[in-house]
């Protein structure tokens, strides 16, 4: 039983019964860095004590040999300084079942591992390609059936689909055999404590939430960046590309939870049913506009910490030919009545100067200007949600400098949650998998939202390939491509400095 005195009334509330979770993909990647990590931290803070943890996967491997895997798995961060014995503790709730995703035998070993658990937990970590067949043998097996006075949930990771058209296929298969409250599409940014503060901040702070809308905000910018290249994903990468891989899910994710309406309670319906709105708001860009109000590139080669990367047609499984994006920047409008007038501009890229994920929100100046300093007028107002790396918020405000004369300079008030609260957030798989197991599905992606999002992004994919668009290059280790600047600059705007 969790024992930490900060939870108070919640601990009982976050505490789930017993369960059985089954990874299938457990001999990948996911699981090694993400999925056993975070479960081995849930086991050691207490939010977790009867459960089993299944392996499912195409390798021939045994319970022990799986429990060896994991072991290694928990020689790194947080796990590496807990004690042999707690492992070990972890270690024994681990078993394997080797079986291709297609063969029903496999799936008949399922309930036998599962005895005596109240809930099942099925966790899609398998390439997108293998989804169909796994969700239909569960379903024939039965498995998508809750047992008697327990539950059934299927977790499935993005992609989901990577057009409407296929996003529709995806959830039609899922629907046929599971109920929509059963199933969560997982994003892990959601999980991120800085996403989850958004809603906090705006609705929990007299001083924002008069000042959240056109009449005073002038712009907003969301920045993903990374300074990493696609390294061995060079196959996946090149059918997805950074409108599909990114903008779809992560930063359609902050744009709703940045400019939702107030959803009235903090339930799972509410939350996302706001969420929806925004994303039926935003104004189509047509396959005439998409040159207008988009720009995608690719990196070339560059050089980053001092270190020379190649660009992207170099690396190993692209097409020497490619015109897959590996950045992409857009322009788009809400049509509401919050939001009307406000361009929203978001940008995300790889080999970008460094990683980095915030949203700056700038606000308009003041009707009537009284300083300049050397003749220039002072900064406007912003409030910058940094994301990653670090974790915190900044509001930039103008104040005199000290001293005889009148002169103006910005100034930031800084929040950072690593000093602040004086402990670690938890990891974001930490925290979206004790969701799933108490059954809080707010921070999951509902059907609707998955196709409305894709609704407005396979319009701008279409549009691309109907007027064979330029893919614009920038150098590995840049802010991104010149073209870029161009969505702003007919504003009088730029993008804040990565």
């Amino acid at each position: 039983m969790n024992t930490n005195p900060l939870l108070d009334g919640l601990t009982l509330a976050r505490e789930p019964g017993s369960f059985a979770i089954y990874i299938f993909g457990a001999t990948g990647d996911l699981t090694r860095k993400k999925l056993i990590p975070a479960l081995f931290s849930l086991f050691t803070k207490g939010f977790i004590s009867h459960f089993r943890i299944i392996g499912f996967a195409r390798r021939p491997w045994t319970r022990e040999f799986f429990q060896n895997e994991a072991r290694s798995m928990l020689e790194q961060g947080h796990a590496k300084s807990v004690s042999q014995a707690v492992k070990e503790a972890f270690l024994e709730k681990l078993d394997y079942i080797s079986s291709t995703f297609d063969d029903p035998k496999g799936y008949a070993q399922i309930e036998q591992t599962a005895q005596g658990m109240e809930g099942r937990i099925f966790y899609l970590s398998t390439p997108p390609n293998e989804y169909p067949a796994i969700i239909e043998n569960l379903g024939k097996a039965g498995h998508h059936r809750a047992p008697l006075g327990g539950y059934s949930r299927i977790v499935v990771e993005k992609p989901i689909g990577r057009d409407l058209a296929s996003a529709k296929e995806l959830n039609n298969q899922l629907a046929a055999w599971f109920d929509e409250s059963q199933i969560y599409r997982i994003d892990h940014y959601l999980g991120k404590e800085t996403v989850q503060n958004l809603l906090v901040l705006r609705f929990c702070n007299t001083i924002f939430e008069p000042l959240w809308n056109n009449h005073y905000i002038d712009h907003i910018q969301i920045t993903i960046a990374e300074s990493i290249g696609v390294g061995t994903r060079g196959n996946y990468y090149e059918s997805s590309g950074a409108l599909r891989d990114m903008i779809q899910n992560h930063a359609f994710q902050l744009l709703t939870l940045l400019t939702m309406e107030h959803p009235g309670e903090l339930s799972a319906d509410a939350i996302r049913g706001e969420k929806v709105k925004v994303l039926k708001s935003l104004k189509p860009i047509t396959f005439r506009e998409v040159d207008r109000y988009t720009v995608r590139a690719q990196y070339t080669q560059g050089v980053i910490e001092g270190e020379e990367v190649p660009g992207y047609l170099q690396e190993n499984g692209v097409s020497p030919d490619s015109t897959t994006e590996t950045y992409v920047a857009l322009e788009l409008s809400i049509d509401n009545w919050r939001w009307s007038g406000v361009p929203i501009y978001i940008r995300t890229g790889k080999r970008l100067s460094r990683k980095s994920t915030e949203i700056a929100v700038y606000f308009k100046d003041p009707p009537h200007q009284l300083f300049r300093s050397g003749g220039q007028l002072p900064a406007p107002n912003s409030l910058i949600i940094h994301i990653q790396p670090e974790e915190g918020i900044s509001w930039n405000v103008n104040s005199k400098v000290p001293g005889y004369y009148t002169a103006v300079r910005p100034v930031n008030m800084d929040f950072a949650y690593g000093s602040a609260f004086g402990d670690s957030t938890p990891e974001a798989y930490e925290r979206l998998l004790l969701d799933c197991m108490v059954g809080d599905s707010t921070l999951y992606t509902r059907r609707d939202e998955v196709e409305t999002s894709w609704s407005f992004i396979t319009r701008i994919l279409y549009g691309w390939a109907q007027n064979k668009s330029p893919v614009a290059a920038y150098s590995a280790g840049s802010a991104g491509p010149e073209e870029a600047k161009a969505l702003l600059a007919h504003r009088n705007k730029k993008w804040r400095k990565l």
